[in-house]
């Protein structure tokens, strides 16, 4: 979603019309969660998906309609036994889609500064037609529904689903014609929250395509090692830094900010690298804590931790040797290995092949 956000913040400032369409509300197998978009501008340019390519046509002509003047739709798109080869998913899902024009006044560019400092925000829209749009989070609000009673309704709605990193529908104010109460309102709140963290040690040279997957995943990427003529930005031009440091002391000093969508991935098969910055993972709040290395390195590894006094539970944590069996050879299969890994740890995939299972294929 980053370089959608990113073009519709470029697309306001150079007062180009164009429509935003974002995935509200999924049923069954759909392909993207809710909060992802598309957009369409008055000239036909299109950036970003909802569907993968299954509805992004019919998507495309309710936004010319929309920019046209017939004002914010919701569009359901399924698909039946009946339908399976007329628009709709033939994934098997259903997907609820508000298309709106984005006006000069929403705060695209103050979600698209959140962003790129990594701070957590929230884009607050009316679902039905209504004025303004707000934006909400660490940085405060910014932008209007065009009342303050429903402002503060609708932040305060909105934070408690930034909390939870999870974008939906949300009904605010109270039904009736008292004036004194907020007035009543169908939101749809967008959150973006912090990007899960990938702590790659040892700035190695399967290393660099690691960096590069993890980045193109949505990871903000630190690289660690104590070597000055490897940890360079030159060699990763794509990690949001990179730190010369023993892995260990750097892990210790932001210990407080590792949480369970915190990666750590240790690279070096170097004991000396290895056991004290895995001592200090295998303790942490991490989620996954994975090293390479051969079975025989491994088993040495776990003596060396054993012997610094962790037990079997914590040891149990550790994924050696990292990643998947997928059969590849090289830094580049390798990393494909480790992210395949760490995307079924985080979404709690089997790892197994999809011909081999049952069911839906995306988690509803």
């Amino acid at each position: 979603m980053r370089h959608v956000i990113d073009q519709a913040a470029a697309w306001q400032a150079s007062a180009t019309r164009f429509a935003m369409a974002t995935v509200v509300r999924t049923w069954g197998s759909a392909p993207h969660a809710a909060g992802t978009s598309m957009l369409v501008a008055e000239d036909g340019r299109v950036v970003g998906s909802v569907s993968g390519g299954c509805v992004e046509a019919s998507v495309c002509a309710v936004a010319e309609d929309v920019l046209a003047g017939a004002g914010p739709a919701r569009e359901t798109y399924g698909v039946s036994d009946d339908d399976a080869f007329s628009v709709g998913l033939t994934c098997g899902g259903t997907i609820e889609v508000l298309i709106r024009e984005v006006t000069a006044d929403a705060p695209l560019a103050r979600v698209a500064t959140d962003l790129a400092a990594h701070v957590p925000v929230a884009l607050v829209t009316p679902v039905e037609d209504g004025p303004g749009s707000l934006a909400t989070g660490a940085s405060g609000v910014s932008g209007t529904l065009g009342d303050a009673r429903l402002d503060r309704a609708a932040a305060q709605a909105a934070e408690a689903l930034l909390t939870r990193g999870t974008s939906g529908l949300v009904r605010v104010g109270e039904p009736g014609p008292d004036p004194s109460c907020t007035p009543e309102r169908d939101l749809f709140v967008q959150a973006f929250g912090v990007p899960p963290h990938l702590l790659v040690c040892g700035a190695v040279e399967f290393a660099r395509p690691l960096v590069r997957i993890g980045a193109l995943l949505g990871h903000r990427v630190t690289v660690c090692d104590a070597r000055p003529a490897f940890a360079t930005a030159a060699r990763f031009p794509d990690a949001h830094e990179v730190v010369v440091d023993w892995p260990h002391r750097w892990f210790a000093a932001h210990e407080d900010q590792v949480d369970a969508a915190t990666a750590v991935c240790v690279l070096t098969h170097d004991a000396r690298f290895d056991v004290p910055v895995l001592e200090l993972a295998l303790r942490s709040r991490a989620g996954y804590v994975g090293a390479m290395g051969s079975r025989r390195t491994h088993e040495d590894r776990l003596a060396r931790l054993r012997a610094a006094g962790l037990g079997e539970a914590e040891l149990a944590r550790l994924r050696s040797p990292i990643g998947l069996d997928l059969g590849g050879r090289g830094p580049e299969e390798t990393a494909v290995s480790i992210a395949a890994e760490l995307i079924a740890v985080r979404r709690g995939g089997s790892g197994r092949a999809l011909s081999g299972l049952a069911g839906p294929v995306h988690a509803s």
